[in-house]
C-alpha cells in the first residue's frame, strides 16, 4: 500500500461514513445532501486511486462521475420542490469542506503529473465536480430560482 491508496482509504472512510450516516439518517432533504455528498467524496477518491494503482482509466470514472453526479442531484432537488421550504438543509461548511478537500486533491495530482494532457484532465475533473457541487449544493437550498418557483 502506497501513501496515494492511503489518502484514498482515509478519504473514503471519513467522507463515505458522513454520507452514509446522513442517508441513514434524518429527512428526505439530508439524504439528498448526503448522496451530494457522496459523489465529492468519491470523485477525489477515484483519482487518488488512478494515481496509486497507474491505472487512468479511472481518472476517466472520476470524469464521468464529476459530470453526472450533480445533475442527478439537481434532478432530485426539482423533485423536492413541492416539499416545505421550512426543511431546506443547510449545508454550507460540509459543501466548502467537500468542494476544498476535491480542490487539493486535484492540485496535488496536478503537481504530480506535471503539464500534459493528463493534468488537463484533472483540471476539468476538479472544476466540474467543484462547481458541480456548489450549483447542486445551491438548489438543495433553495437558491436557484427555477428549481423554487417550478
Amino acid at each position: 500500500m502506497n501513501g496515494w491508496i492511503l489518502a484514498a482509504t482515509v478519504l473514503l472512510t471519513a467522507g463515505g461514513s458522513a454520507a452514509l450516516w446522513g442517508v441513514a439518517t434524518g429527512p428526505l432533504s439530508r439524504r439528498v445532501v448526503a448522496q451530494n455528498l457522496s459523489t465529492t467524496v468519491i470523485c477525489p477518491t477515484l483519482l487518488l486511486l488512478a494515481q496509486g494503482y497507474g491505472r487512468t482509466s479511472y481518472v476517466d470514472l472520476a470524469l464521468l462521475l464529476a459530470l453526472l453526479g450533480p445533475v442527478g442531484t439537481l434532478v432530485f432537488a426539482r423533485l423536492l420542490a413541492d416539499e416545505p421550504a421550512d426543511d431546506r438543509p443547510a449545508a454550507r461548511g460540509l459543501t466548502w469542506t467537500a468542494a476544498g478537500a476535491g480542490a487539493a486533491v486535484v492540485l496535488v495530482l496536478c503537481a504530480v503529473t506535471g503539464p500534459s494532457r493528463a493534468m488537463v484532465k484533472l483540471l476539468v475533473v476538479g472544476a466540474l465536480l467543484i462547481s458541480g457541487n456548489v450549483v447542486a449544493s445551491r438548489a438543495l437550498s433553495g437558491g436557484l430560482r427555477g428549481v423554487r418557483d417550478g
